[in-house]
């Protein structure tokens, strides 16, 4: 057993130092080829266009920032004033929608590529858009913040871009808030409506209800020949008695005479209706409500785009290392194949 251990030991140490050997003979090929990995790797990394990065970073928009959307809601009851986290949901959603991508991925990304690279199929220039721009939603310290970055061969093209899909998102957020409170205005300014015709009606019923009730009050005085009040003394409230009264007709056939001609002239109830210059007042504010956009925004943005100085792409340093260790690896693998075929040849 010995014996045969031996043999098998120095039979591996032959094949080892036939192998080193072989590679000392056949050194220049393994030098070669690792010259000619990173001369290939030199060439691409220092031939191949520079691709940069711009980036932003937004966050929720301040209180005063949305006060202008909640003009006029904080006080009435029935309309919800709206919050931080309500707009900037509006404008997040916005920011990762699908059809905010394909609007930038029609109208912006594909009329910028060549001619011949817009004739390629949809499919290959929407995977290829999937990492041109990206949505980052950010975590740890500064979650609720999102990341936009761009990646570009040209540093203009990746700032501009950046810039303009955050905004395009905030316009269209923007659009909805104020569309949906131009709505809401529009329907108080109804229902203001309606209770202004309401209150108009209920105060000319009032008032053809005094005629009325005066009228049947004058006939009495009439009747019995009183045009004047009595001299004898009579509560106030018991001559009035409210206008339903009974004792009505004593006020006299004079001044019942010329409170209903009064009634009759009465050109508006207007000023006799409980409550309408309020209603008056509240339907004119939410007709007129409009918002202007400038004087609102629905996020912030943390600090500038900056115009990106260096590109991410191509990591020359790490493809000239890798260029090289492949170069290696092939020629030392061209040297053990060889080997292997000449052994099998001699057995």
């Amino acid at each position: 057993m010995r014996v045969d251990s031996k043999k098998d030991n120095a039979l591996e140490e032959f094949e080892f130092r036939r192998f080193v050997r072989a590679f000392l003979r056949q050194k220049f090929v393994v030098i070669g080829s690792t010259v000619l990995g990173a001369a290939l790797a030199a060439s691409y990394a220092f031939l191949a266009s520079p691709v940069y990065e711009a980036k932003v970073s937004v966050m929720p928009p301040s209180q005063s920032d949305i006060y202008n959307f909640n003009y006029g809601r904080i006080r009435e009851p029935g309309l919800a004033p709206y919050t931080v986290n309500d707009v900037y949901n509006i404008y997040t959603r916005y920011l990762q929608a699908e059809a905010l991508r394909l609007d930038f991925f029609s109208k912006i990304y594909v009329p910028s590529l060549p001619l011949e690279e817009q004739q390629k199929s949809r499919d290959v220039l929407r995977s290829k858009f999937s990492k041109v721009l990206r949505v980052v939603p950010l975590l740890g310290e500064n979650a609720g913040r999102y990341s936009v970055v761009v990646r570009a061969t040209n540093p203009e093209t990746a700032k501009e871009w950046v810039a303009e899909y955050v905004a395009q998102a905030g316009e269209l957020a923007k659009k909805e808030i104020i569309k949906n409170v131009s709505i809401e205005s529009e329907v108080w300014a109804r229902n203001l409506e309606q209770q202004i015709s309401s209150a108009r009606e209920k105060s000319s019923k009032a008032r053809e209800d005094s005629i009325a009730r005066l009228g049947e009050a004058l006939q009495v005085a009439e009747s019995i020949g009183l045009e004047k009040p009595p001299a004898i003394t009579v509560s106030q409230s018991a001559i009035a008695g409210g206008e339903a009264g009974q004792l009505t007709y004593m006020r006299g056939a004079k001044a019942l005479r010329a409170e209903v001609e009064s009634l009759r002239a009465r050109q508006s109830d207007d000023p006799f209706t409980d409550n309408l210059r309020d209603l008056q007042d509240r339907y004119s504010f939410f007709k007129a409500l409009k918002i202007e956009p400038a004087v609102v925004s629905v996020y912030r943005q943390d600090g500038v785009v900056e115009l990106p100085d260096n590109p991410v792409e191509p990591h020359k340093a790490l493809i000239l290392i890798l260029g090289v260790i492949a170069g290696l690896i092939v020629g030392i693998a061209f040297v053990l194949l060889r080997g292997l075929f000449v052994a099998r040849s001699e057995e």
